[in-house]
């Protein structure tokens, strides 16, 4: 079944310029219906407030980090079976560990283009 281009995905980072980096590449993919959060807190507000098909999350923020908002997702039965993508700047092998075990579908290291994004994507959601 291929994915629904169109289903709310969530991008969450405390960076303005790299939410519009990856809402750029999200769009060049062929999604259409992109949300953005600007810190865990707020992600999970939203995130409570509707469904999204894929939240994709910084790690590095304030106050509330994208591996405690995976951690937040991952222990609430509403949300956790919502497909979840890491980006980090680090490549720290604790990191991916640690960001595996709390149950995140994908891992990016940046920097990373398009074609890096969509196969981490396709990888969590099959194809499209």
């Amino acid at each position: 079944m291929a994915v629904d281009l169109s289903m709310p995905v969530l991008v969450v980072d405390d960076y303005q310029t790299m939410i519009r980096i990856i809402r750029n590449l999200l769009t060049q993919i062929g999604f259409r219906n992109i949300e953005e959060a600007k810190d865990g807190r707020q992600a999970l507000e939203k995130m409570h407030g509707a469904k999204f098909g894929l939240v994709i999350s910084d790690w590095n923020m304030e106050p509330m980090t994208g591996f405690e908002l995976l951690q937040q997702v991952r222990a609430s039965e509403a949300l956790k079976a919502t497909p979840f993508i890491m980006i980090t700047a680090e490549s720290k092998t604790e990191n991916v560990i640690a960001a595996k075990k709390a149950g995140v579908n994908n891992y990016i290291v940046k920097p990373f283009n398009a074609e890096t994004l969509k196969s981490k994507v396709k990888a969590v959601l099959g194809d499209f």
